[in-house]
């Protein structure tokens, strides 16, 4: 009985931006990559190395310049937003190889989140797809790019409060404890506009814009929410008290969201949130300091991406 033939790719040359700090030895990540094209006739990447003031967007286009075809970020949700960011209006294809603690747009795309070899599989020789791309805007004007989210408020107080050493050691486990931390703290007054809808106001305890929807451990934040419907979601979340922590975390677990008073659901193409004072911001899970505004806007299908066939 012969073996089932390797399967193929369409990838001449291909890049790998990685971030070292994820891996105790990114020199055997790099062999173990190195075996598994041997093994299937395919071409080796070229790897570059994120660093503290480049988190891959000059490595991508650096990749791109070099002749790559294909780019994967092997490294957290930054560094994937950040080469998303480098590779955009390209043309090229990004490839996830997600090496981080959330790898949230990976586990929304149904992609391998803890397998790297299965990761690689998919970027060389699965299909190429185009997903949306989030804009943003915060108080000083300048544009940035994410991918899954964008917040304010207790989100982005459990990111900037994380303990980078206990993420280490426990994963995910980490953004709980500053969770805990930062759950009953003060919320703040919010006004809201979604598309050409009437702007709100609301006292909320965070809001998030959403270009897809699933959190780690499988939670739907937004079941709405798709990384190619056109459009972004924007979710407010206003308990005052445990009981209304209570109330909607049984509307999230159950699915009952809309409508519901605690939790406000809106999409549209562009959204701007204002609030009184500076709150904490974050993106993808990135903290990005206090603000007082974001805007977004949807670049639809602007982003090439390699899924499994």
């Amino acid at each position: 009985m012969t073996d089932p033939p390797h399967p193929a790719t369409d990838v001449a040359a291909w890049a790998v931006v990685v971030n070292p700090t994820k891996f105790d030895d990114p020199g055997q990540v790099k062999d173990q990559v190195a075996r598994l094209c041997a093994e299937h006739g395919w071409p080796t990447p070229s790897w570059y190395e994120t660093t503290a003031d480049d988190p891959g967007f000059g490595q991508a286009q650096q990749a791109i310049a070099d002749g790559a075809e294909l780019v994967c970020p092997l490294g957290g949700d930054g560094t994937v937003r950040a080469v998303a960011s480098g590779v955009l209006g390209s043309g090229v294809a990004v490839g996830l190889l997600p090496g981080g603690t959330g790898n949230l747009l990976a586990r929304n795309l149904g992609l391998p989140v803890d397998d790297l070899d299965a990761s690689v599989m998919v970027a060389l020789t699965g299909r190429t797809e185009l997903i949306d791309v989030g804009e943003v805007r915060w108080d000083d004007g300048r544009p940035d790019t994410f991918l899954v989210m964008a917040g304010m408020g207790l989100d982005a107080e459990i990111m900037a409060g994380v303990d980078e050493g206990l993420k280490k050691k426990v994963g995910w486990w980490a953004y709980v404890a500053s969770g805990v931390r930062a759950v009953f703290r003060l919320g703040f007054a919010v006004r809201v506009r979604a598309g050409e809808s009437r702007e709100f106001s609301q006292h909320a305890r965070t809001v998030l814009v959403g270009n897809c929807g699933e959190l780690t451990g499988g939670m739907q934040l937004i079941p709405q929410a798709a990384v190619d419907d056109g459009v972004l979601d924007v979710v407010i979340a206003s308990p005052r008290s445990l009981s209304s922590w209570l109330a909607i975390g049984v509307h999230l677990l159950t699915g009952q969201r809309r409508g519901h008073r605690l939790f406000v659901h809106r999409q549209a193409e562009e959204i701007v949130v204002r609030t009184r004072e500076p709150v904490e911001a974050q993106l993808d899970g990135d903290a990005v300091g206090p603000q007082r505004r974001l805007s977004a806007r949807v670049l639809p299908k602007a982003l090439p991406i390699r899924l499994g066939r």
